[in-house]
């Protein structure tokens, strides 16, 4: 018993608004059933054993949105084993709650730590350098990652089961978020520089010649940081770089 690719299509529209109804008490909850009632419909001809398969999504059901399409594809590949009768029906309940609590920590690290804090460095910096459509497009990009990661994990959710574990560990989210929260503090450190050349108005000399600075600084803080220095030591030696270099080259912040 398989799902048709319209009905799954509908399901995963459907989960973009997983926290639509989002609620103290099962949390996601609704959300996730209204999600995968499409597939139930299709599963169940029977109305006592659907309304048994979507009482049972009814309950406590929280993790990170976007790692949720994950789950979501893997609960309806248990869901048709199910209505084979090889598998009981606790086994989606299961999935879930074995998955929610991991992929919500995973999820939270790369999209909400990293991703979108680089994205947003990204668009402060190309504001300053290109005007609003800089904006526009760093906004594009990252909904085209986040959506390209969620129908990813969606399809490989429903396709492999539990073997999705598998494939969200070869994308070594995690060590990916590492290096885009270090690309995010070189960002920030160009976006610094760009005001400080802004504000100066680009005239060559001491100013200029800061700005320069600060725009190696930023890429050096990069560096150390992909290399594993700890944060807090690479700050403090940027801030005792950065005095030295206020005292010998004059600069009184009036850029």
């Amino acid at each position: 018993m398989t799902i048709r690719a319209r009905t799954r299509a509908h399901v995963f529209w459907r989960c973009l608004f997983l926290q639509a109804a989002w609620n103290r008490r099962g949390m996601q909850n609704l959300g996730f059933a209204y999600a995968i009632e499409p597939a139930l419909d299709a599963l169940y001809a029977d109305p006592a054993k659907r309304e048994e398969a979507l009482a049972r999504h009814l309950g406590f059901f929280n993790c990170h949105p976007y790692m949720a399409a994950a789950i979501l594809g893997g609960a309806i590949h248990h869901e048709e084993l199910v209505a084979a009768g090889a598998e009981p029906g606790a086994v989606p309940l299961s999935y879930k709650a074995t998955l929610q609590g991991p992929l919500a920590a995973v999820g939270d690290g790369f999209f909400w730590t990293a991703l979108r804090p680089f994205f947003g460095a990204m668009a402060a910096l190309g504001a300053l350098v290109a005007g609003w459509p800089a904006v526009v497009a760093a906004v594009v990009l990252y909904n085209v990652v986040h959506f390209g990661l969620r129908l990813v994990l969606f399809r490989a959710g429903y396709q492999q089961g539990d073997a999705v574990v598998g494939l969200i560990a070869h994308l070594a989210l995690p060590r990916m978020a590492d290096r885009l929260r270090a690309a995010g503090v070189a960002l920030c450190g160009a976006t610094a520089a760009a005001v400080a050349l802004r504000a100066g108005g680009g005239v060559l000399g001491a100013e200029q010649a800061a700005v320069l600075v600060v725009a190696a600084a930023a890429g050096a803080g990069y560096l150390a940081l992909a290399r594993g220095i700890p944060l807090f030591p690479a700050a403090y030696l940027a801030a005792v770089l950065g005095t030295i270099m206020a005292a010998v080259t004059g600069w009184d912040g009036r850029l």
